[in-house]
């Protein structure tokens, strides 16, 4: 496993990452999340929908991985995208999918 995986992991059993679609909407449109993350597989109008959302609210939304891989970080079916609510979590993340 990558290690922007693990460290995936580790945010989401600190409890500073929140998934399914409303609720991800939800806490971009409060500023609650620090970064969204988008599986690069996901859906055209699923992506533009994130990117012009956290556009919008100014919030860093970037398109990595797979939906296996970030749904087999966190431990859940599915997952599509993720929204990161720490921001020393958000600044790890982005360090390590960048290096």
């Amino acid at each position: 496993m990558n290690d922007w995986l693990k460290h995936l992991g580790l945010a989401h059993r600190a409890g500073k990452v929140v998934t399914g679609e409303d609720n991800i909407i939800y806490h971009i449109r409060a500023k609650k999340v620090e970064l969204v993350i988008v599986a690069s597989d996901a859906s055209d109008n699923t992506k533009k929908k994130y990117f012009d959302k956290c556009a919008f609210y100014g919030i860093q939304c970037i398109e990595y991985g797979m939906i296996q891989d970030v749904s087999h970080a966190i431990g859940k079916a599915n997952r599509v995208a993720v929204g990161i609510t720490d921001t020393g979590f958000a600044k790890g993340l982005i360090a390590k999918i960048l290096k």
